[in-house]
């Protein structure tokens, strides 16, 4: 074995430490994260319902329903984001 390979591998093992999130940082006890999730799970579940419904396996007053808070969901995620272009924009267009 090469010792530049072992000297590079223990370095690599020494770092892996250093690369680990802090506590509570990227877990679900962050709102984004959590907020994420939760708009991924109701727009599955709309899917799911949806391919449900035609095959007529679902409830029509389900699939409205959530349909609905799909709607919602994306509406709020394109608020939020809307909110941070123009934030971004905003920063572009401070003087240096």
């Amino acid at each position: 074995m090469d010792v530049r390979s072992l000297f590079a591998a223990q370095k690599y093992a020494a770092s892996l430490p250093g690369m680990e999130p802090a506590p509570g940082t990227g877990t679900a006890a962050n709102p984004a994260v959590k907020a994420t999730r939760d708009f991924a799970q109701t727009l599955q579940e709309a899917e799911d319902l949806s391919g449900a419904a035609m095959t007529g396996d679902a409830d029509p007053h389900a699939l409205v329903q959530a349909l609905a808070q799909s709607e919602l969901a994306v509406e709020a995620v394109v608020a939020v984001r809307n909110k941070v272009v123009e934030a971004y924009q905003e920063i572009l267009r401070m003087p240096v």
